[in-house]
């Protein structure tokens, strides 16, 4: 596991400068405009309600353009990542925005020790996180001693189902990965990342897991959290299948054949047991 973080590691210090230069992150018009907000904060807002004045802790924040429109929301904001390269871009872009952030460098494992006696009315994760951790109950159990009582969890992330099937079958949906969590990882070589960029990654090997619906909340509920909310979307903030996917004026992507068929993504919410 250990290595499989440092491999992870690597590659996402790499990719953080490719990401803030990139248009995909926006962070041009964070700094003009202080009502900006990210499409991912943007398409929360419905679920995630009035957030001001709460103390907020965003996991696996990278370049902190979703921590930042939180606190332009009203909380107060504390981001925790792994890469110290997405960190510095992080505070660079708070600071550019005159925005007061907490950035803390740490794995999601050792999140709870790293920042003490701190507790959180919210603790929340934006999509494209959870599939970088090897075991999800090391998850629930930092996410619950993270939250006050009665605190809450936010989560969208991507829907196990998607991240189970063949990206690159472009004709048919077709399971080619394990819908349930794996001790050994997925590991992927790819040289590219994921925004508009002509630099390639040298640090191009990652370890992927995935993480059943029933995985995640069990997990919660063992570290004493009750779940409030569970929503399935048809839609997700990426290209995930290539060749069978149109983006929609919302800045989502979906299926454009029958997207009934399969959720693209989640929204979950939880709360501490008081």
């Amino acid at each position: 596991m250990d290595d499989s973080f440092e491999l992870n590691k690597a590659n996402w210090n790499e990719r953080a400068a490719l990401h803030a230069a990139s248009p995909d992150y926006q962070v041009r018009q964070f700094i003009e405009s202080a009502e900006h907000l990210s499409d991912v904060v943007r398409f929360d807002l419905p679920r995630l309600g009035d957030i001001r004045g709460l103390d907020a802790l965003h996991l696996q924040c990278h370049i902190g353009t979703d921590t930042l429109s939180l606190a332009r929301l009203g909380a107060r904001l504390t981001g925790l990542d792994f890469s110290c390269a997405s960190l510095e871009q992080a505070r660079r872009l708070a600071a550019a925005c005159q925005q007061r952030i907490q950035f803390v460098e740490a794995s999601v494992y050792d999140a709870a020790q790293a920042l003490g006696e701190q507790r959180y009315d919210l603790v929340y994760t934006s999509i494209g996180a959870l599939n970088w951790l090897p075991r999800i109950d090391d998850w629930a159990r930092n996410v619950a001693a993270l939250l006050k009582p009665g605190g809450r969890l936010f989560l969208r992330e991507a829907h196990p189902v998607l991240l189970s099937l063949d990206e690159s079958c472009e004709d048919e949906l077709r399971i080619a990965h394990s819908y349930f969590e794996n001790r050994e990882p997925l590991v992927w070589d790819d040289e590219q990342t994921y925004v508009q960029t002509e630099a390639t990654l040298t640090a191009s090997v990652t370890h992927e897991w995935n993480h059943g619906l029933g995985e995640i909340i069990s997990a919660l509920l063992r570290h004493g959290m009750t779940l409030t909310a569970l929503q399935e979307h048809d839609c997700l903030p990426w290209e995930a299948l290539p060749g069978q996917m149109q983006l929609g004026t919302d800045g989502e992507w979906r299926l454009f054949t029958r997207p009934e068929r399969l959720p693209l993504s989640y929204t979950l919410q939880a709360v501490k047991n008081r």
